[in-house]
């Protein structure tokens, strides 16, 4: 799909309706823009909360306090530097 816009004096551009549509853009959602090369890239960022659930958590990781989740995903990261580093 291609659909030109026009950019005005203040470096502002609508997004067409039919982009809106395709990328499922609505008001007040945020999107990025990614420089490739000579052409921008547009993408709407997902609210957090639309991820709920969306990744699968095993049965045993279940009911573990977040504290305790960032201390054991700390400590892999620091065995997997030591490791990195005595390479």
């Amino acid at each position: 799909m291609q659909i030109m816009a026009r950019v005005t004096s203040k470096g502002q551009v609508t997004i067409p309706k039919r982009v809106r549509d395709a990328l499922g853009i609505n008001p007040g959602d945020a999107v990025l823009f990614r420089i490739e090369s000579e052409r921008a890239v547009m993408q709407r960022i997902p609210d957090l909360i639309e991820l709920a659930g969306s990744v699968e958590v095993p049965p045993e990781k279940r009911d573990i306090p977040w504290e305790e989740v960032l201390a054991q995903a700390h400590e892999a990261w620091a065995r997997e530097a030591m490791d990195i580093d005595e390479s």
